[in-house]
Parts: structure tokens; C-alpha cells; sequence
């Protein structure tokens, strides 16, 4: 039986630029952000990440789809992408793991995409002119007239000045138990936490308890965490006011605080400096970012569209009243600030993504640095008690 030969399709810019190729997934349209993750591999990790809510996701690597789709590696319940542009998608799954083919997750997620382009040229494009917003149409939208085609593309909404926690935060508290030696629980706030972030926290000894992002400080510190933790998530900090207070709140209490991604950007405006978006981001898992109290050099995962605005090479003052602040991380391509230490409180953030899904795992210490910074303050609490005593 011969195969049946895809759709046509067209990738729509919003400067006009127009890329014809196949319908691949869901047929329809679909309008978001177009960005581009430059990973060889972890294409489910992708897809699955939360941060990439309203996002239309390039692949710069040629050939998707090769290892299929399992159960074991989603970093989350669903799909998220807004749309997923490919090369050459593979029609052979070819993996012991696999369960299902990436196709067939694409078309029973609803997830509208494209194949058959040029991606390289579709990503230097958006290097040099920047993330924008983008349209895949295929289906019956493929016969809409361009002019159609690009007034819908250009009437979507843009990634600045977005607050989309709602979307993809829990709508209930859970709970996961520590796996590790105990040592306290941990308050994580879900702006789009990813799996694998919650197991590694488990393993280090902490009760899990996640939180919806509706959640105020007050009901944060009934809870007398060990720690607090803020997540990765998609949309613009400036627009997470509501987050940013909340974490003065818990910090003026003296709770010890890790956050990744948007959580270091949250953590950035909590202590005083701007953010600002970058021209096309950092996504993929080869980014290269120096640890500055160690010269040891990472490579990183990454999904970023924002960034801190904060001093290099320098300890700065927190305008809030927190105290000295350096830059403990930063990209080696772009100097973009990845991380934030905090001298005189127990609190720091990196911007990319320690839990390493999918891949490399030279971060992965952080989550053994948190767990340090969090027995010292114990440490420090209890020998404060027993003077007091």
C-alpha cells in the first residue's frame, strides 16, 4: 500500500517571509512565537516542557522522530508547543523504548506543524532579525490568500508582556515524598515545573510540596518550608508582579530560596534589577556558561527568551534591601547573565535548566548545592535556638 503523501503547508513570518512544505502532525493553524532549539537530540523533552506554551518550535537538527515517543520521558502531562517545525520528521521509529511514534503524539495532542522546509534558513533568518510571530497553516488554511494568512499571524498575541503561569501551573497542591535522607520539605511554586526538577529534589531529601501559581506568601510561610523553590515557565517576568512580591515576602522570612529560569529571572526583579528579551533566546542543550566561583565551564540546557539585566564581574547591591549580589553564572557565547548568588541571604538561581532533560548533566551539582545551603541554614537555626535556650 503505498504511503499517503502529506498536505501542503506554509510556515507565515510576520515580516511576510513565507516557507512552503508538508502538513506534519495536526492539520489547521496555528499561531505563536516562532524560536528555534538548537538540541541534536531530546526532541520529547522538548515538546513537553511547559516553557514552550505558546511557542512555535523550530528543530535546527535535520531529522526528528527517529526514536519515537514513551511514557518514561515527559517531562510533563502533555504537549505544549503552539506549533513544531521540522526537516525531514522520520516515518520509522526505530528505538527498544519507544511506544508510539512522535507523529502520532503530534496529531492527538492537536499540535499543528510543518515539514519538508528549510529550517537552516528558516534559523538564520530568525538570527538575524529575531524571535517573531509566526503562523503554520496546512489543510483547508493553506488555501487561505497570504494576505489572510499574514493578518492572522500579525493579529496574535506577542511573547513580551505575557503572563502565562495560569496556563501551565497546577490547579491543585501535591505532594511527592523525599526518596533521599530527609531533610526538610521544599515549597516549589509551579510557573511549568518540569518531572525530572521534582524527582531530583525528592532524591536530595525533600517532602515535595507543589504549589499552584495562585498561591499567596502568607500561605507559603503557614507551611514553614525548609525552602522555597520557584520553577521554569514560559512568558515575560515583567509580568509576574503578583510572583516577584511574593518572593520578597518569603525572603524577607529568611527561607532559603532556589529558582531556575524564570525563577532566576523572578529572582532578579525580586532584588531589584531589570529583565529585558533577548533578540532570539537560548534554547537547546548546548549552551556553553562558565561557573565564575569555579572557572569550570558548563554545557547547559537551556530555554530562555528573557534575561537578567545585572553587572558582570562585579558585587552589586540589592536595591530591595537584600544585600550583595554577584552574577555566578554566565553564557560564553553572549555574556547574558545565567545565574544569581546572593552574599548575605541564602538564596541563588540559574537561568537555565539544571535537571538536564534531556541532557548534559554537567549542572546537575545545583541540586546538591541547594540541598548544602539548606542544611547550613538548619544547622545555623538550631544552634540559634540552643543559645536562645
Amino acid at each position: 500500500m503505498a504511503a499517503t503523501i502529506p498536505s501542503p503547508a506554509v510556515l507565515v513570518l510576520e515580516d511576510g517571509s513565507r516557507y512552503r512544505g508538508r502538513a506534519y502532525g495536526a492539520e489547521g493553524r496555528t499561531v505563536g512565537e516562532a524560536v528555534f532549539s538548537t538540541g541534536m537530540t531530546g526532541y520529547q523533552e522538548t515538546l513537553t516542557d511547559p516553557s514552550y506554551a505558546g511557542q512555535i518550535v523550530l528543530q535546527t537538527a535535520p531529522h526528528i522522530g527517529n526514536t519515537g515517543m514513551n511514557d518514561d520521558d515527559m517531562e510533563s502531562s502533555k504537549i505544549w508547543v503552539a506549533g513544531y517545525i521540522v526537516r525531514d520528521p522520520s516515518r520509522v521509529v526505530s528505538n527498544f523504548r519507544s511506544e508510539r511514534s512522535l507523529d502520532d503524539d503530534l496529531v492527538a495532542s492537536g499540535v499543528v506543524g510543518i515539514s519538508g522546509i528549510d529550517t537552516r534558513a528558516v534559523t538564520r533568518h530568525l538570527r538575524s532579525a529575531g524571535a517573531m510571530r509566526a503562523g503554520i497553516f496546512s489543510g483547508a488554511d493553506a488555501a487561505l490568500s497570504e494576505a489572510e494568512q499574514l493578518e492572522l499571524v500579525r493579529s496574535g498575541a506577542e511573547m513580551a508582556g505575557q503572563n502565562l503561569s495560569g496556563a501551565v501551573s497546577t490547579a491543585e497542591r501535591y505532594e511527592l515524598p523525599a526518596t533521599g535522607e530527609r531533610i526538610g520539605s521544599v515549597a516549589v511554586l509551579d510557573l511549568g515545573v518540569k518531572t525530572s526538577t521534582l524527582n531530583f529534589l525528592a532524591e536530595r531529601g525533600f517532602d515535595v510540596i507543589v504549589l499552584p501559581q495562585t498561591v499567596t506568601a502568607e500561605e507559603i510561610l503557614e507551611l514553614e518550608p525548609s525552602a522555597l523553590f520557584f520553577s521554569n515557565g514560559p512568558g515575560d517576568p515583567g509580568a509576574s508582579d503578583h510572583h516577584v512580591e511574593l518572593l520578597r515576602t518569603v525572603l524577607r522570612a529568611d527561607v532559603p530560596y532556589f529558582g531556575i529560569c524564570f525563577g532566576n529571572q523572578l529572582l532578579g526583579r525580586a532584588l531589584g534589577f531589570g529583565t529585558y528579551k533577548l533578540p532570539f533566546g537560548h534554547r537547546g542543550i548546548n549552551q556553553p556558561v562558565i561557573d565564575v566561583s569555579t572557572g569550570r565551564v558548563e554545557i547547559t540546557a537551556h530555554n530562555h527568551g528573557f534575561a537578567v539585566d545585572a553587572p558582570l564581574h562585579e558585587v552589586s547591591d540589592s536595591a530591595e534591601g537584600f544585600g550583595r549580589v554577584e552574577v555566578s553564572h554566565y553564557d560564553l557565547n553572549d555574556n547574558v547573565v545565567e545565574g544569581l548568588n546572593c552574599l548575605d541571604i541564602p538564596a541563588f538561581s540559574v537561568q537555565y535548566h539544571p535537571e538536564s532533560a534531556a541532557g548534559p548533566h554537567d549542572a546537575n551539582y545545583l541540586f546538591d548545592r541547594f540541598r548544602d545551603m539548606v542544611l547550613a541554614k538548619n544547622s545555623t537555626s538550631a544552634a540559634t535556638d540552643g543559645d536562645q535556650n
